[in-house]
């Protein structure tokens, strides 16, 4: 099984931890052998939900929005970003070039179109700017791709 994620970035310590468990027990409830997780491997829940795919044996597939989308993530990311991509089993890439919004979006438009399941870490609320975690749920509930919804029981951004 092929699977997607998308999700809020900028979570509080709090919040990352309820959401790394909610992550966890998705990821340990599929066997290894068969999951391929996909991700942008962003800093916050994409690059959670990669690490935890590969600690558990499965298989990782990174899209890359923009040929300058490293640039524009938080430097202290850059360690994990790099070292995730390097075990990456394939590697797909939009052929843009600016980390836009735009091309943000059209990754996770790639995204989408690569996995059985999109897991979406989300408030439920509208996306704060184009190609936010609500324009890549609508996407995918466009196209029928099913979303899987994890968010912490009185969470908040």
């Amino acid at each position: 099984m092929k699977v997607g994620i998308t999700g809020h970035r900028g979570l509080s310590t709090h919040v990352e931890a309820q959401v790394r468990v909610l992550l966890t027990a998705y990821v340990m409830a599929h066997d290894p052998a068969d999951l391929v997780g996909a991700s942008c491997i962003a800093d916050g829940p994409d690059s959670w939900f990669a690490e935890t795919v590969l600690k558990h044996g499965g298989r990782l597939e990174v899209v890359v929005p923009a040929a300058e989308y490293r640039q524009g993530l938080p430097d202290w990311h850059h360690p994990v970003y790099d070292q995730l991509i390097a075990l990456a089993a394939d590697i797909h890439h939009t052929g843009m070039t600016e980390s836009t919004s735009e091309a943000h979006q059209a990754g996770s438009e790639i995204l989408v179109g690569l996995v059985d399941e999109l897991v979406a870490v989300w408030d439920g609320k509208p996306a704060r700017g184009y190609g936010g975690t609500a324009d890549v749920v609508a996407y995918a509930e466009r196209t029928g791709v099913p979303v899987r919804v994890l968010w912490p029981e009185g969470a908040s951004r």
